[in-house]
């Protein structure tokens, strides 16, 4: 049956994981897989994921089926999370998924039971998974232009002049926050003119938000969302709790759609049947320490202040780099780092240059110069700085 079974390309990111972990140099610098790092370069559990866990252990007397949507204090906690009371609950309809990627998956399916091969509309710039993920549904990803890469900026003429062209029917996929990979971020205006956008063309908003709390914290970072939530009839939304709580093996996500009040129940149905079509039942452990952080005030307390810290040390490696970069090229052209959001930003190199940096330097960065900031050790920024701008100069 399998013998003409091509092997699929090796998606890149995994393929730099590999290339990472074989590469025996000691002084090597990983600054390409997205996951945050401490000061000591691991990944630590949370302080409050592990008081969760203590508690779910001694309290949980049962590993029985839930149902298709999950648990619905997980589900009413990220609702309130995400979209702080900007609709009412009769309009949300919402079900677990394994990770974040499950969600956009499924909203990618949902979006092509109503509108097969419907456009979706993704940033120029975006996560590598996003082009995938919509082509498997059956979906036509369409770009819009993102970043101005002279600036580290938001080329809000070029935006907003691809996206007149949206459609009634078409889908526009945004990142809610820390966007992915270029740091660069929407101001409440850009939300305010995207949402007159989207109900002028009747056009339907998909919100990513994978890094709540890592821009400016919690609701500042869902304040577009919200926006966009409380104006528009329709808003779909993939979540993750990867990142803002430590989560990432234990796959914790959520698919959620705000429709009109009537149309809410047949809306929950259908999520449920999507996941029934596909995994059947969300898993569970991670979601239920999310919900036991959420829903314990001192728990929620220790989990915002970890937050606020792993911020901050993104913040200050922000600003470590940017100093660097200014320090080794003679220049501020790379000084927007410093402003710019979430985990990642993109460098201004060729292809060339990051084989370069690898090769040369042992600085491991995505092909189109994503660097991943938790993963910097600021005592090192020179060496990278350096790095960089010898790669730069030829």
């Amino acid at each position: 049956m399998f013998e003409a079974l091509p092997a699929p390309k090796l998606d890149g990111i995994i393929g730099l994981m590999q290339a990472f972990a074989n590469d025996p140099r000691t002084d090597k610098i990983d600054l390409g897989v997205g996951v945050y790092r401490d000061s000591h370069g691991r990944t630590p559990v949370m302080r409050a994921v592990k008081q969760a866990e203590a508690r779910i252990l001694e309290e949980q007397d049962s590993k029985s089926y839930l149902s298709l949507a999950g648990d619905a204090a997980f589900l009413d906690a990220m609702e309130t999370l995400l979209l702080g009371g900007a609709v009412p609950n009769a309009r949300v309809a919402a079900v677990g998924t394994p990770g974040g990627t499950s969600a956009v998956r499924q909203i990618c399916e949902l979006i092509a039971k109503v509108r097969p091969g419907a456009t979706v509309w993704v940033s120029a710039q975006t996560w590598p998974n996003h082009g995938p993920l919509i082509a498997a549904a059956g979906l036509t990803a369409r770009p819009y232009r993102y970043l101005d890469t002279e600036a580290g900026a938001l080329d809000r003429n070029g935006m907003f002049a691809d996206l007149a062209e949206v459609q009634a029917g078409e889908v526009v996929l945004l990142h809610g926050c820390c966007h992915n990979p270029t740091g660069v971020d929407l101001t409440p205006q850009d939300w305010a003119e995207v949402a007159a956008l989207l109900e002028r063309t009747g056009a339907t908003a998909f919100v990513d938000m994978a890094y709540q709390g890592f821009g400016e914290g919690l609701d500042t970072d869902a304040g577009g969302l919200r926006h966009l939530a409380a104006r528009l009839p329709e808003v779909l939304i993939a979540a993750s709790c990867s990142k803002n709580f430590g989560l990432y093996r234990d796959r914790v996500g959520i698919a959620m759609a705000v429709v009109p009040e009537g149309q809410r129940d047949a809306m929950a149905a259908t999520l449920a049947g999507l996941n029934r079509q596909s995994f059947a039942f969300p898993p569970d452990h991670g979601g239920r320490v999310v919900s036991t952080i959420l829903g314990d005030p001192m728990l929620r307390a220790v989990w915002l202040e970890e937050l606020d810290d792993m911020r901050a040390r993104v913040q200050d490696n922000r600003r470590a780099l940017a100093d660097a970069l200014r320090n080794a090229t003679g220049s501020d052209r790379m000084g927007a780092v410093a402003a710019q959001q979430g985990m990642f930003s993109i460098l201004p190199l060729s292809e060339a240059q990051v084989v370069r940096l690898r090769e040369d330097h042992g600085i491991y960065m995505l092909w189109d110069g994503r660097v991943n900031m938790a993963g910097m050790d600021p005592s090192r920024a020179g060496e990278v700085a350096r790095a960089v701008a010898e790669v730069m100069r030829g």
